[in-house]
């Protein structure tokens, strides 16, 4: 059991040029284990729940954008900072490519949302969100403006130690190069290249949640999986790729 076979852990380089890239700064990873039968229904034609020991996650990921671009440009100013919180599901397709997909992707820039939902899929919601950091302490709040307007998200940790060998569960859920998105009737791979996560463990102090039912998704009690944080990385995305037999 453990990690799947053939499972990606060390990151590849892009086999071409980079069309997007970003910061993610403070990044808080929480899960919760579910039947992968209740995942399966909310992700695109052609790819599956993604399973460790049988079990397949429903996450909770807030985080700070910063500096977003497009091909090679510099920071896009004012839209490309911004807080963003992810609820999202672990998927794989035929060709073994282990990927995420966004359930919900909560962002502070209104234009971000309807543009990412026009050019590849991402189902970007719009909302009014703050982060503070206190010493080891981060909190993320959420407000969901558009839409499902008045959904909300308080959540709040304490940092603590770093993880000097993340187990198979931390690496399988971290060790993702790519997203899956339904974009014009078709599923496509989006793949991304960033350097390895440097990963903390982590105390939830705070969580009151009402972003992953909203995606139509159930959860009961406090992520059952510890929670994780991470400093941040610099990522990239490549050309999307269409999935074959995804229509």
């Amino acid at each position: 059991m453990g990690l799947p076979e053939g499972f990606v852990i060390d990151p590849t380089p892009l086999p071409g040029r980079a069309l997007f890239s970003q910061d993610w700064r403070d990044v808080a990873f929480m899960h919760w284990r579910v039947d992968p039968s209740v995942v399966a229904p909310h992700l695109p034609v052609g790819t599956w729940p993604d399973t460790f020991d049988g079990d397949t996650f429903v996450a909770l990921v807030p985080f700070e954008m910063r500096s977003a671009a497009v091909l090679g440009s510099s920071g896009v100013p004012y839209f490309g900072d911004f807080l963003e919180t992810n609820v999202r599901l672990y998927s794989v397709d035929d060709a073994g490519r282990h990927g995420v997909v966004f359930a919900s992707a909560e962002t502070s820039r209104f234009l971000i949302a309807l543009v990412a939902r026009a050019a590849v899929g991402v189902r970007y919601t719009w909302s009014r969100q703050r982060a503070t950091v206190s010493g080891a302490h981060r909190t993320w709040s959420t407000r969901r403006r558009w839409p499902q307007r008045g959904l909300r998200c308080d959540i709040g940790i304490d940092v603590g130690e770093p993880l000097a060998r993340p187990s198979e569960l931390a690496t399988f859920l971290t060790a993702r190069w790519g997203l899956h998105t339904r974009w014009g009737g078709r599923t496509w791979w989006m793949p991304n290249y960033h350097e390895p996560w440097a990963l903390y463990d982590a105390s939830l102090t705070r969580l009151d949640d009402e972003l992953v039912a909203g995606a139509g998704l159930t959860v009961t009690g406090p992520p059952d999986v510890p929670v994780m944080f991470s400093p941040g990385v610099h990522t990239v995305f490549g050309a999307p790729v269409l999935l074959r037999s995804s229509s």
